[in-house]
């Protein structure tokens, strides 16, 4: 559990990170540097070990398709993030759990309890909240953070599929490769003439660590102890991505917002207890 507390708040580190590098440099070029770095610190720590076991797949095109998945929801999380506070903008991604429940049933063939989707309707009730007219939020904001919710619940779900034929290190090493291609080839343009201040430079670099951080301190956590009894300390991502908004941009949300958050946390939480018992 608290390798999983570790985990998310290296992620909502990143998230602030992301937030302040893509209101200063284009967002292609902040995730070419994230991903190229992950790809580079598998390859210097894991490949020694592993050698050809780090890439090794049965199935290539669905393990390539589910990096695109991450690749597209890095984008829209990062341009999301330009646009709106650190805090709402990961609740509303957070609808993505409930979702992945809801379709486990016709694509995986796992059953979803009947008071699961009574959590799940509040869940996504508590997303309504935050997204609702007259909010504050930016609209196109909003937008990229539910796409980005959509990828997310394609990725898990892919994740979950390919878990029965494939290891953790080699699904972690293809998503990293996939995104050090497609933005490595998109930014290349933009290197021409762009100029990062130093300091700038050390919070790219802190970027790809963090997230990169993050992954691994989760599959510690899950080789560490069941999922059933992890899961609800991923909502820790919220609190930590609501303070460090705070912390860093001033950014307080409101009544109504915390309500909302407070709902989605609530939900997800009772739906991953529920997974426990079971």
């Amino acid at each position: 559990m608290a390798l999983v507390l570790a985990a998310t708040f290296s992620f909502a580190l990143g998230d602030v990170s992301t937030k302040y590098l893509a209101g200063r440099y284009p967002v292609e070029v902040i995730l070419a540097v994230r991903y190229a770095l992950n790809t580079a610190l598998l390859l210097a720590f894991v490949y020694p070990k592993l050698g050809a076991r780090l890439w090794a797949t049965n199935r290539v095109w669905l393990v390539i398709g589910r990096g695109g998945c991450l690749a597209l929801a890095s984008l829209t999380l990062a341009l999301a993030l330009r646009l709106m506070p650190v805090g709402e903008t990961i609740a509303i991604i957070y609808l993505s759990p409930f979702v992945v429940m809801l379709l486990s049933a016709p694509f995986l063939g796992e059953p979803v309890r009947r008071g699961n989707w009574i959590w799940a309707a509040l869940g996504f009730a508590g997303v309504l909240i935050i997204v609702r007219p007259g909010g504050g939020l930016d609209a196109f904001g909003v937008t990229l953070a539910l796409i980005n919710a959509g990828l997310a619940t394609a990725y898990h779900l892919l994740t979950r599929l390919l878990s029965r034929t494939e290891t953790t290190i080699s699904l972690l090493f293809h998503t990293a490769w996939v995104g050090t291609v497609v933005f490595g080839l998109w930014a290349a343009p933009s290197l021409s003439g762009l100029a990062i201040a130093a300091f700038d430079l050390v919070v790219m670099l802190g970027l790809g660590v963090a997230y990169s951080l993050g992954h691994y301190l989760f599959t510690a956590a899950y080789r560490a102890a069941p999922p059933s009894l992890l899961a609800p300390v991923n909502y820790a991502h919220l609190v930590w991505a609501g303070g460090l908004g705070f912390l860093f941009f001033g950014d307080v949300p409101g009544v109504f917002s915390l309500a909302g958050m407070g709902l989605i946390c609530v939900s997800g939480v009772a739906i991953a207890l529920s997974a426990r018992r079971k």
